[in-house]
């Protein structure tokens, strides 16, 4: 009965035929009372396994969320699929708190949202003792992971949703945790008993590409021109300062761009998010306090313009792109700079030598990933504990990168590290330790006698991209250390192994340019928005029914996206459906929104259809 009637729901609110992965397994369990542990990627439907079972069970489903600014977004989602929802948060007033209330306790609600930190309010958990609870879903849980990349402080109380209604399930869900964060998160909710379900982390429609950075902002700018032109995107930089810097560069050179930061005041921030949200092919240049929560399907490509602490916070950026399942790029230009910036940051970071040592493992993994001539997504998915064969579809397995015996150049590099602090008692940073190689006479190296030294000019047989590249993996390697305020080179204790011939150190050299620059015109293939899928005549179809998404969103004041996903409006177009009937079956398109925009679509099939074919060879847009 619960199968069918789990089913039923999917079909009839949701519009799809069948679950995916273990969703099916997840809201059988839920349903029956059982406490559960969700990990799915993004876009993998978590949220199903929370609404579905509350939709089933008696009572009202609480789902605790740090996203106040999307709360609003998210309800409006349900109520377009017919369901009753409300949230409380301290963006309303008294009068909206009292209407929501009085729903809950009149069990007129399927699901009500609460941030963690209105839970430490006496009348919020009077409220909720007064009212019938189906089941509590924690959203982000790994928040709760007190050294993770989003901890909040108020998810740690969430203990007491056990204590005090032991009855009610629990589901604690998140995108990104390995095993240790897993029981982190199992210990610190009190979910020890929790039943664990791990999807597979694998997003086969992402094509992960890392390059060397050469000029950050015209390398953006490449990829937005020839591949990504009028998709929505985000860009993520470490500053704030770099984050305008970038949005300024967009937008001057004719592309739709808004800043995002903790620095912005909060109604520029909020209307920068509605923009994004609501609007098409705008791209957010953001620091990572933006994207949590965001469930925007249409974002075809994620740049990183700085280096990620960690692969979790890497793999819940880079997630944020193809929820729909549509080809997406996630973009990563990467620099020894960004090594030196991480290293000092750990360095003079907060906590205890071992949770320095924590950052500093994480800092190693997304080195190593940055660093290997694997392939990417089997080095990602081998992080969370997953096997995977080589994708195909990430730039070392589409130009895979030679490896070289670098162990004479590390030789070489380490010695000059080692006698210009042995002979002169002076550290240099990176820059100069290469000028000093290579035998440039610059004013620094001048200064402290370069004639003298055994190591002037003896690497005059790289050129400087390829010992900046030398120092980059020495650094990810641990054969050499960053050290100071200035970002100084320092040997490490297996820096002597090298020296003295002991250990052989392999390189990654990259491909050539020429080679690389065949990627885009594959990746553009790819990475847009997959207009090339539909044939030219369903593609103007497609449009049209953009149009009209876009004209009613702005009407109901609500992102497209909750009226339809592009995914459904595609399989329209391609299908053609003549009546409502036949509008029924396609994937996405539920009950209530068959009932609310059905004869609208087929008006606008209807409007494409009777538009007389435009001549071959007119236009030339």
């Amino acid at each position: 009965m619960q199968v069918a009637g789990a089913l039923g729901a999917l079909h009839r609110v949701f519009g799809y035929d069948a679950f995916r992965g273990e969703q099916q397994q997840v809201i059988e369990h839920v349903i029956a009372g059982g406490d559960a542990l969700v990990l799915m990627p993004t876009g993998g439907g978590k949220s199903l396994c929370y609404q579905i079972p509350a939709l089933i069970r008696p009572g009202t489903g609480v789902v605790i969320s740090p996203l106040i600014a999307l709360m609003q977004d998210q309800v409006d989602a349900l109520t377009a699929l017919g369901l009753r929802a409300g949230f409380l948060n301290s963006t309303q007033d008294s009068g909206q708190r009292r209407l929501v209330e009085s729903a809950f306790l009149a069990g007129e609600l399927d699901l009500l949202y609460l941030a963690p930190e209105r839970l430490r309010a006496d009348s919020a958990l009077r409220l909720l003792d007064r009212g019938t609870i189906s089941l509590f879903a924690i959203d982000e849980a790994h928040c709760v992971s007190q050294w993770g990349h989003d901890f909040r402080p108020d998810y740690l109380a969430l203990s007491q949703l056990h204590e005090r209604w032991p009855s009610v399930p629990r589901i604690a869900l998140t995108a990104t945790a390995t095993a240790a964060t897993r029981a982190e998160i199992a210990a610190r909710l009190s979910l020890q008993e929790a039943r664990h379900f791990v999807a597979s982390f694998d997003r086969p429609n992402i094509q992960y590409r890392i390059e060397p950075k050469a000029s950050p902002s015209r390398q953006l700018l490449e990829l937005v021109r020839s591949e990504h032109a009028g998709d929505a995107g985000i860009v993520y930089c470490l500053s704030r300062a770099s984050v305008e810097k970038t949005a300024e560069l967009l937008s001057g050179s004719g592309i739709t761009a808004l800043p995002y930061h903790a620095g912005l005041d909060t109604r520029t921030r909020t209307l920068n998010q509605a923009r994004f949200l609501r609007e098409d092919g705008l791209i957010m240049v953001a620091t990572i306090a933006f994207g949590m929560g965001i469930d925007k399907p249409d974002v075809r490509f994620v740049a990183h313009l700085d280096l990620p602490k960690s692969i979790e916070g890497y793999y819940q950026e880079t997630g944020r792109a193809g929820r729909d399942g549509l080809p997406a790029t996630a973009w990563l230009a990467y620099g020894l700079q960004d090594v030196v910036l991480q290293r000092r940051l750990i360095d003079g970071s907060e906590g205890d030598i071992a949770h320095r040592r924590r950052l500093a493992s994480h800092l190693d993994a997304m080195l190593a990933l940055c660093e290997t001539v694997e392939c990417r997504r089997t080095q990602l998915l081998g992080y969370f504990g997953e096997a995977a064969v080589p994708c195909g579809n990430c730039d070392t397995c589409l130009s895979p990168p030679q490896s070289w015996d670098g162990t004479i150049a590390a030789q070489k590099l380490l010695s000059a590290v080692f006698r210009l602090d042995r002979e002169r008692r002076q550290r240099f940073g990176a820059g100069q330790v290469i000028d000093i190689l290579l035998g440039r006479a610059t004013a620094k190296v001048i200064e402290h006698d370069h004639a003298s030294l055994t190591v002037f000019g003896i690497g005059a047989e790289q050129r400087e991209a390829d010992w900046r590249g030398v120092v980059r993996q020495l650094l990810a390697q641990g054969l050499l250390a960053v050290e100071g305020d200035y970002g100084t080179l320092a040997l490490t204790e297996a820096s002597s192994a090298v020296l003295a011939g002991r250990r052989q150190v392999m390189l990654r050299r990259e491909p050539e340019r020429a080679a690389r620059a065949a990627k885009p015109a594959r990746a553009a293939k790819t990475g847009s928005a997959a207009a090339a899928a539909l044939p030219p005549a369903a593609e103007e179809v497609f449009q049209q029914l953009r149009a009209w998404r876009a004209a009613s969103a702005k009407e109901q004041g609500v992102p497209a996206y909750v009226i339809f996903h592009d995914a459904t409006l595609r399989q329209i177009a391609a299908e053609s459906p003549a009546t409502l009937a036949e509008l029924g079956t396609v994937s996405g398109v539920g009950e209530t929104k068959l009932t609310r925009y059905g004869q609208q679509i087929l008006d606008t099939l209807g409007a494409v259809a009777s538009q007389p074919p435009v001549p071959s060879g007119a236009g030339g847009g």
